[in-house]
């Protein structure tokens, strides 16, 4: 072949070659291109399908949120209706209590056998006990509920350790306790009711779990706060269990044989810690097995320049409680209450008019020669009169501001500041005839 030929041959196939290879990068091209279609579609289709799931579960999130939004609101609307309904049941179940309380206060006095005053002072503990279960299922109900609105203002703890020293002086030496209080002119901001109650319940617990020693109360200041302290030398607190003890129904296992009917359902502490929540007062404990407890609550301190500018001294408990002779106008149109009371009353010697309502009590006042030392008014009356009105049409028809108590089973704090407001005293129901006594005749002093 001649080599022209050889020549033309080899460079066709060079040109047959590019082309080959030309079409063959193309086909991989074109071939690579589809996968990516292909790849580009699945991609979206699982876009698409997760899409759809995501939308799925916002939707069922959704649904889920409404759910639980109806869950809280019922359950809201629960806790407020079971808050209406305890105190409901609360103030008819106090009402008889009260009664009882009175009558056996009344037959107390009667007593003439030993025998006799001990099952009257058995009937007496059992009710008070009953009381207290009720008032502090009571509170746990409104704490939860979130109805509760302190009323703070400025409080001085002289007189505030003086009457916890009054209520627990007996029970201390009964057990052979030591028991001091040091308070300095220490004033607080706090309420002044609940924190009497906050430190009642300490107490309360300190003396349970104590069988030798003491218990001391002081405060000292701690820069803008006053700690208050209630140190006891009792059985103590294991470690682990020193967040139980502000858990319902926890009871400790070394309280004393003697406190042992007394000693509830383990609410006490309970109620300590939703009062301070709802102060916004800290509080803490420390203790060590077999030397005793410490509990610590931190208040807001009233400045010291301020301290001359309030009265933070109330007048001292009179030591005597003759009330002979004494002219009570009682209105309580319960008809068991108010024959407890004036029996009660009349046991004390004290000269009782009754009535039922604000109209009635005017007119037991129709005699101008008989003009009440005191008046005992239940809040609640017949024909919907509120023995706040009532206390002052009596004092408006008297013309002269007659000390007054309201003896109640309305928890409201709103009643506390009428009463307050109108220079009237306020007992809770149901009545301490002890209390009740000690309080008149600090009325009448």
């Amino acid at each position: 072949m001649p080599v022209r030929d050889i020549t033309d041959v080899e460079r066709l196939r060079k040109i047959n070659a590019a082309l080959i290879s030309r079409v063959e990068r193309s086909m991989d091209q074109q071939g690579n291109a589809f996968t990516l279609f292909q790849t580009a579609i699945n991609l979206e289709n699982r876009v698409r399908s997760r899409t759809e799931e995501l939308r799925s579960t916002l939707r069922r999130l959704e649904q889920s949120n409404i759910d639980l939004y109806s869950a809280k609101e019922a359950a809201e609307q629960a806790n407020l209706s079971k808050t209406r309904f305890l105190a409901a049941a609360s103030h008819d179940v106090l009402q008889p209590l009260n009664a009882a309380h009175l009558s056996v206060s009344a037959l107390a006095e009667v007593q003439t056998s030993e025998e006799g005053r001990r099952l009257v002072g058995q009937v007496e503990r059992s009710l008070a006990t009953i009381g207290n279960l009720l008032q502090t299922l009571l509170d746990i109900s409104r704490l939860d509920a979130g109805v509760v609105r302190p009323d703070v203002t400025e409080v001085a703890l002289e007189p505030l350790f003086a009457s916890l020293k009054s209520d627990f002086q007996p029970l201390a030496e009964q057990k052979g306790l030591s028991f001091r209080f040091r308070a300095g002119n220490a004033v607080v901001r706090s309420d002044r009711t609940m924190l009497r109650r906050i430190l009642q319940n300490i107490v309360s617990n300190a003396m349970r779990y104590t069988r030798s020693g003491g218990v001391l109360v002081g405060a000292r200041r701690r820069g803008a706060t006053i700690r208050i302290e209630v140190v006891d030398t009792g059985c103590g607190i294991a470690e682990d269990q020193q967040e139980a003890v502000f858990e319902e129904f926890h009871r400790g296992a070394g309280a004393v044989e003697s406190d042992a009917a007394g000693a509830g359902l383990g609410l006490g502490l309970s109620i300590v810690r939703r009062m301070a929540d709802t102060l916004g007062h800290r509080i803490a404990v420390s203790s060590v097995v077999g030397r005793g407890t410490v509990f610590r609550l931190d208040v807001p301190a009233v400045s010291p320049r301020r301290l001359g500018l309030h009265s933070a001294t109330s007048p001292a408990r009179p030591r005597g409680y003759g009330l002979f002779g004494t002219k009570v106008l009682l209105i309580e149109d319960d008809d068991a209450v108010s024959a407890a009371m004036v029996a009660l009353l009349a046991h004390w010697q004290c000269a009782v008019r009754a009535a039922a309502s604000s109209g009635e009590a005017i007119r037991a006042l129709g005699d101008t020669d008989w003009l009440p030392d005191v008046i005992i008014a239940d809040q609640h009356l017949a024909d919907g009169d509120l023995g706040t009105e009532t206390v002052a049409a009596v004092r408006a028809y008297l013309g002269r501001p007659v000390p007054a108590l309201i003896v109640t089973g309305d928890p409201s704090p709103m009643l506390a500041k009428t009463t307050r407001a109108a220079a009237i005293e306020l007992m809770r129901k149901p009545v301490k005839p002890a209390e009740l006594r000690a309080l008149l005749a600090h009325l009448l002093a």
